[in-house]
């Protein structure tokens, strides 16, 4: 499904080192979650060559801080069209590696574009402003100013949900910032951003300024986060692996998005023809596979069973199987431990007391049919956790204070939702549900690339976003002029 990509992919030479594609002493295999083929085997690095990546990175610093701002700007700029000329070629590698239907990885192409176009309009706005010395007793005959200034060396780790498009919210302001990159992308899916950083250096990257690993982060990644050289750590992915990389990195900026549990609130005074298939659609977009998935819906007691009864039908209706089929809803979870995973979470939740509406079935060993869990006011442990699947769960509420706080159980979030026409009660979600954002008669998954993003509560470190993730990646340097006399 990647062949016609293979003409620009680095097949099987996928460390870059200093602008040159190179292979390691061993391999591992890259797999499509659909078929289980291999679809190419990448190397594996390891501390020898975390060692040669972080010498050309300090190289690549250097040369990166040295190019303009509009030099910048008309490098990713160029990459971006060179994106969208390759789209369908990006959006079937998508496919192919992460099981994404082909309509959405033909959208997160979309998004990519769009965010290294919004990094290369941030890399000319990085303006300090001037400073009034003479403000205070003893300041007289100063003048000044503060600019800002690139970090230095930034690791990026990504995930395999979103294999292009949170590459490029890594790569894409880290270079709009003058920094260097050492990039570690999904071992399950890393093909996709080798083909992006491939565009950045036929876009005119210079040698170092982006360097890659590919293979298993157990192999290497203490070396690379805990390099004293390394100014931050940019990380999407489990909270497990966010805690043993925080540990791992000593003193350094960390930039971290572990994860989610997204509440909907849906109101008796919500208009369910609208809220009803925008739930549906946040909820099993990417198979459930996204960290701002719709999870846990909280309906008012008046319409529970006519919402439920209308979700369940739509979430019935979508088409599980190929993910290069355009008739595709759902396709595979990214390994069948993933899928054996859920299915114990969904049979654990019936012993709990849940009633299944549709779903709770496997699709052989590699998908999981949309499922619907009646919840009710119980309490089932499969609502505490981050299911990471196509599993939603629904409750039912009387008052509004008993929906928000259910909603906030959870120790983190990211989004969270209401659908409702009265304004009062859109505006109490906004005070009172602790989360980075509110979607008011939206999905918990709607995400524009320009805004701030990140976790609240444990899940808070640091905001992405282009021009947010920006301002993670510079420091203050102040000048100051003595002109007296």
């Amino acid at each position: 499904m990647i062949a016609a990509a293979e003409h620009y992919l680095p097949v099987g030479r996928t460390l870059l080192l200093g602008g040159q594609w190179q292979a390691g002493e061993r391999c591992m295999p890259v797999y499509n979650p659909w078929t289980r083929d291999v679809l190419q085997e990448v190397a594996c690095a390891g501390p020898a060559e975390v060692a040669r990546a972080l010498e050309y990175a300090r190289s690549g610093a250097r040369r990166s801080r040295a190019l303009g701002s509009g030099e910048r700007a008309v490098l990713l700029r160029r990459a971006a069209e060179l994106v969208q000329a390759r789209a369908a070629e990006f959006a079937r590698c998508i496919t192919s590696e992460s099981g994404k239907p082909i309509s959405a990885a033909q959208k997160e192409v979309a998004r990519c574009i769009h965010t290294l176009r919004l990094s290369a309009e941030e890399a000319t706005r990085i303006v300090g402003e001037t400073l009034n010395f003479d403000s205070v007793e003893g300041g007289a005959g100063r003048s000044g100013y503060y600019q800002y200034e690139p970090l230095g060396i930034v690791v990026a780790i990504t995930p395999f949900n979103d294999p292009l498009n949170l590459v490029a919210h890594k790569l894409g302001p880290a270079i709009a910032a003058g920094n260097a990159t050492i990039l570690k992308p999904a071992e399950q899916a890393p093909l996709s951003a080798l083909m992006l950083v491939r565009v950045l250096l036929e876009a005119g990257l210079p040698p170092g300024v982006v360097n890659v690993l590919t293979g298993y982060g157990s192999d290497f990644g203490a070396a690379l986060v805990g390099a004293p050289e390394v100014a931050l750590v940019s990380f999407t992915g489990g909270e497990a692996a966010g805690q043993a990389i925080a540990r791992q990195a000593g003193m350094k900026r960390l930039l971290m998005e572990l994860g989610a549990n997204s509440p909907v609130i849906v109101s008796d005074r919500a208009d369910l023809d609208r809220a009803v298939p925008s739930c549906v659609s946040g909820a099993y977009w990417a198979s459930g596979q996204n960290c701002v998935g719709v999870q846990r819906i909280f309906v008012q007691q008046r319409i529970y069973r006519e919402f439920a009864e209308r979700f369940a039908c739509q979430a019935r209706a979508l088409q599980v199987g190929d993910p290069g089929s355009e008739h595709c809803d759902v396709g595979p979870l990214i390994s069948p431990a993933d899928v054996q995973r859920v299915d114990r979470w969904v049979q654990q939740a019936l012993s709990q007391g849940a009633n299944l509406l549709c779903g709770g079935e496997a699709v052989g060993a590699v998908a999981y049919l949309p499922t619907v869990l009646d919840v009710g006011q119980r309490q089932v442990s499969v609502c505490d956790t981050e299911v990471f699947g196509p599993v939603v769960s629904l409750h039912s509420y009387d008052a509004l204070d008993e929906a928000i706080a259910a909603a906030n159980r959870p120790d983190y979030m990211i989004h969270g939702a209401i659908f409702t026409d009265s304004l009062q009660e859109a505006m109490r979600a906004i005070r009172e549900l602790e989360c980075a954002g509110v979607l008011v008669n939206d999905s918990t998954d709607y995400r524009l690339d320009a805004m701030p993003f990140g976790g609240s509560k444990r899940g808070s470190m640091g905001r992405e976003g282009v021009r947010h993730a920006i301002a993670q990646m510079v420091q203050t340097k102040t000048v100051c002029f003595n002109l007296s006399a």
